[in-house]
């Protein structure tokens, strides 16, 4: 399990090792065909902040080797903001005072054939608060056996699960999970997420694990820019468990995602760090040049000139449309959301502007026929 492999990389050891690159370690990593954890940590130090430029360059030249000139798009669903965690920064944390909505399952069949009036979309994320007696594994089966016959993509954003349960869902059609670390900092940890479920440092971050002995198809895994200070740290963790998961479980495609917080509605929680857009761009150039086959996915968090000015630079997936309070594509409630969307653009917006810039919007890059066995 990755807890024990983390237990053996230090944090401050991490620290100082960013801090004390120089510049001949940025031209030695730029230099490289396949860089280690040594050259990643180079080029998210502050000594390859001048270095934007080739490092510009070279993420067009993988990104458009790997993927061509194509961005792929996807919607979340947010089905319920019932919650028993008090993550300090979520607009869903438990002693918010809001009316808790769990959608049914005529009021999510709703949600996805408006949603297919919006654009045709064919890459789903539901998405819940963790709430496993009203929102367990047969509701998400549920939701997943309605959702078929409108998607070919389906992924889930949820608690973590046990392997076994991954094992259910995947059978309902479920094609990916998206779990969100928010950070590696084990010491920290518990200040952000002082009660409930996701309290458990250990069966969070080991749920990638279960995640690839239940053979799931695609894992996205995510820091949250704002609780650590020190977020390149955070970000080479990130960066370690990556290669941890492509080796042990090397079927499995990956995603990555590092959204900048944005202040929450429970109590005002100010982000410990803002990152501002260039450090953005160096922090995604460098997990580019670092990783040439990972997806890199900018959410709706991220304004509309970044997300655009990203795309073919490392970028490869983004949301479109998105809403983050339950439902909000056929109903809209007037419910709190769990973070505020920077990019409100509608979904045929974000096509255009993608064609704008010569980037083509891929509406479905995955159906279960292509992971099928031909004899």
């Amino acid at each position: 399990m990755f807890s024990e492999e983390l237990e053996k990389i230090s944090w401050e050891g991490t620290t100082e090792s960013i801090l004390s690159k120089t510049e001949a370690d940025v031209m030695r990593a730029l230099g490289k065909e396949h860089c280690d954890m040594d050259d990643f940590m180079a080029l998210i130090s502050p000594a390859a902040s001048p270095y934007l430029e080739p490092m510009a360059r070279l993420n067009k030249k993988y990104t458009e080797e790997r993927f061509g000139k194509t961005i792929s798009l996807f919607i979340p669903l947010y089905l319920t903001n019932s919650c028993t965690n008090s993550c300090v920064y979520c607009g869903f944390h438990i002693s918010n005072p809001m009316k808790r909505t769990i959608l049914t399952f005529e009021e999510m069949e709703n949600e996805y054939k408006a949603i297919k009036k919006l654009g045709p979309f064919e890459n789903l994320l539901l998405v819940t608060g963790e709430n496993p007696a009203k929102a367990g594994v047969d509701y998400l089966a549920k939701a997943l056996d309605i959702a078929k016959p409108y998607f070919s993509n389906l992924k889930i954003e949820v608690m973590p699960l046990k392997a076994e349960e991954y094992k259910e869902l995947t059978r309902h059609g479920m094609n990916g999970v998206i779990c969100f670390q928010e950070t590696y900092h084990k010491a920290n940890y518990n200040i952000y997420h002082p009660r409930g479920m996701k309290a458990n440092f250990e069966w969070r971050v080991n749920g990638f694990d279960r995640m690839g002995q239940a053979g799931v198809h695609s894992i996205g895994m995510g820091v949250l820019i704002g609780l650590e200070k020190e977020w390149r740290t955070d970000l080479t963790m990130m960066a370690y468990h990556l290669r941890y998961l492509q080796k042990h479980y090397w079927r499995t495609k990956y995603s990555v995602n590092f959204p900048r917080m944005c202040p929450s509605e429970n109590g005002g929680f100010q982000p410990n760090v803002v990152m501002n857009d260039k450090e953005l761009a160096q922090l995604t150039f460098a997990m580019r040049i670092f990783d040439h086959d990972v997806d890199i996915s900018f959410s709706t968090r991220e304004p509309a000139y970044i997300r655009d000015n990203m795309a073919g630079l490392g970028v490869t997936t983004m949301s479109a449309g998105s809403k983050t309070d339950p439902g909000g594509y056929y109903s809209y409630p007037q419910q709190l959301e769990q973070f505020h969307v920077t990019d409100e653009r509608a979904a045929a917006d974000v096509e255009a502007a993608l064609r704008k810039m010569g980037v083509e919007p891929v509406w479905k890059d995955w159906d279960a026929s292509f992971d099928m066995v031909r004899q």
